[in-house]
């Protein structure tokens, strides 16, 4: 039975240092995620706001031309 309950015990230890490593990874991920999230986000703004300066530009550029 010693045996049986070392085997046991060592199981245990790799299953948990398993669990802790997942959820390190799974933690890791989340922050990448909403640090890539609030990266698209300003990104997206500065592209709406180019979107309005050419439209602005390309109005005035019309009325400049006629």
């Amino acid at each position: 039975m010693a045996k049986d309950n070392g085997l046991r015990d060592a199981a245990m230890r790799v299953g948990s240092a398993i669990g802790r490593v997942d959820a390190k990874a799974h933690k890791a991920t989340r922050k990448a995620v909403k640090a890539a999230h609030v990266e698209l986000v300003a990104i997206t703004k500065k592209v709406d706001a180019l979107k309005r300066q050419l439209t602005q530009s390309t109005k005035r550029l019309k009325t400049a031309l006629k």
